[in-house]
């Protein structure tokens, strides 16, 4: 059984439906990205999930239970990092966990161990006595990463978890992430698609309130135009007749020259959609005695596939 599974989930707010029949399933062990624009319907399909709103119409399993009819037991189940990032401005740092901690249903020294340890693990020991209000937009983060984290819940929902924190706090959580995710469903909202490749075993775009896509990173990659493409750097006399033969190899879309210094030509080769072109210029290097100095092979751009899915003529689709 799924940790997770969503069946046609369907949310209407007034004139509009925000979320259009979303279906899913997320495993346990797996770190699914939730991408999609602004308005997306994302954080709607998140407080569904953990409860916070009822679909208009479809259901869901979360944790093995309904989120219709057991909903507190899969309040139960969720550590749940909301897009606002709620907190008790008027507590310290560890006065707010120990009420998250009593809310949970702990008490005494297990309560303490609890706390301690969440504060250890997300980076908080210099500022547990410290009001949350005077926290910086990373510290937030951090208090609001550390509540979900807690009760050690089975399922993760989190909505930009690594908002607002700088590049060393966001190697971190997604440190943190990488080592929880074997025992844990978990899911990310996210705008940075570095993120996913960090993180995620698989991610879903979704577009106008319907999934549009649904891959690991690697599959959605491989949608790319420039997946396949061969940035190359070869030393040779005659850089017009190279590009004339690299554009003449099997597979190959169109060469672009980037630059030329003393002899030495860098070319970009884009292959014909789902074609490999890489082993036809190392054989053609040999065979015309290009010196490489350098040759690597694009993966494909994933931020270039989220545009394309996710936009027509410039606008959201």
């Amino acid at each position: 059984m799924a940790m997770i599974e969503t069946n046609k989930l369907r949310k209407v707010f007034g004139p509009i439906e925000a979320v259009k029949g979303v279906s899913f399933r997320v495993e346990k062990g797996e770190v699914l990205g939730f991408l999609g624009p602004n308005g997306a319907g994302k954080s709607t399909v998140m407080r569904m999930l953990t409860c916070f709103l009822t679909p208009t119409a479809g259901t869901a399993s979360v944790g093995g239970h309904d989120i219709r009819s057991d909903s507190m037991k899969v309040r139960r189940c969720v550590g749940y990092v909301p897009e606002s990032n709620p907190v008790y401005g008027d507590m310290t740092t560890v006065a707010f966990l120990n009420f998250i901690a009593e809310m949970r249903g702990f008490r005494g020294r297990e309560l303490k161990r609890r706390v301690d340890e969440v504060i250890d693990r997300c980076w908080l020991t210099d500022v547990r006595s410290q009001v949350t209000e005077t926290l910086s937009k990373g510290f937030k983060r951090r208090v609001g990463l550390a509540q979900a984290f807690l009760h050690d819940p089975p399922i993760l929902v989190l909505d930009e978890p690594t908002e607002g924190l700088d590049p060393n706090q966001k190697h971190e959580v997604r440190t943190l992430i990488n080592r929880m995710a074997p025992d844990k469903a978990t899911i990310i909202s996210t705008h940075i698609l570095e993120e996913v490749d960090a993180v995620c075993t698989r991610a879903i775009i979704i577009a106008e309130g319907r999934i549009v896509a649904d891959g690991t990173p690697t599959e959605l990659k491989e949608r790319s135009r420039y997946h396949g493409a061969v940035r190359l750097t070869v030393e040779t006399p005659d850089a017009r007749g190279a590009e004339q033969a690299l554009s003449g190899l099997p597979g190959v879309e169109n060469v672009e020259t980037l630059g030329k210094t003393d002899g030495v030509t860098r070319f970009f080769v884009s292959p014909k959609h789902g074609q490999s072109v890489l082993s036809g210029i190392v054989k053609l290097a040999n065979e015309k005695k290009w010196r490489i100095e350098e040759m690597s092979e694009e993966s494909g751009h994933l931020d270039e596939v989220f545009r394309e899915i996710t936009t027509k003529g410039g606008k959201h689709s």
